[in-house]
């Protein structure tokens, strides 16, 4: 599984402290992409821009299709537009995917068969792979679904395990990049456009709140 798979999954826990918007998933997924990319050495960051190497495709289809979509013509596309670019609909798209790979299933919610429907994913190796690396909190997953939203403690004896010192170093810190694992400049720099990106969707929102309820309030007169 990859990155924005695994992602995807811890994202459709069912609690509703856990609620993800699409939105801001897509970001989060194209971001899980690249980072992906540039483990397996087919693209490089320089500053921020994404400068794909030799034409390596991925087996996975849906990284296969990212890796499709890069520029390979200079200037070289900067993260930030990739992850709008990129992004658009792909929570519907790894949606597609999963179910397809029987790894998402469709449930009706409460007892009466007419109840609207939700997507749950299947106990699989491929949920319990992703659930085990979340439970480690391996950094880029928790990273990146911090960033939407989703957040988790690390395990009790992995807490306990760490000292009161390194405790204070990761409180006081605000740098992704202090993270651990998230000590290389190319990751650091897409979990940081993830961020940024996914804020800059939620100011958009609020503005639209803001003009809708005027323009209501104008039509509602004194």
């Amino acid at each position: 599984m990859t990155t924005a798979k695994d992602l995807f999954i811890i994202a459709m826990d069912p609690r509703p402290e856990h609620s993800v918007g699409q939105g801001d998933l897509s970001l989060a997924l194209a971001g899980a992409e690249l980072i992906d990319l540039i483990d397996a050495g087919t693209v490089t960051v320089d500053e921020d821009r994404i400068v794909p190497g030799e034409p390596s495709p991925p087996q996975d289809r849906l990284l296969g299709e990212a890796a499709e979509r890069l520029t390979r013509e200079s200037p070289h596309e900067r993260i930030e537009d990739w992850l709008w670019r990129r992004g658009r609909d792909l929570a519907a798209a790894y949606q597609a995917s999963l179910e397809e790979d029987g790894e998402l299933t469709r449930k009706r919610s409460g007892r009466l068969s007419f109840g609207s429907e939700r997507v749950e994913p299947v106990d699989t190796p491929a949920r319990r792979a992703a659930a085990e690396r979340w439970e480690e909190r391996e950094p880029v997953l928790a990273a990146l679904a911090s960033a939407v939203g989703v957040e988790g403690g690390r395990p009790k004896d992995a807490e306990e395990a760490e000292s009161a010192e390194e405790a204070e170093s990761a409180e006081d810190s605000n740098d992704f990049g202090d993270e651990p694992g998230l000590d290389d400049e190319a990751v650091t720099a897409v979990v940081t456009a993830v961020h940024d990106a996914v804020m800059e969707l939620e100011a958009v929102r609020q503005r639209r709140t803001i003009e809708n309820s005027a323009f209501a309030n104008l039509w509602r007169g004194p």
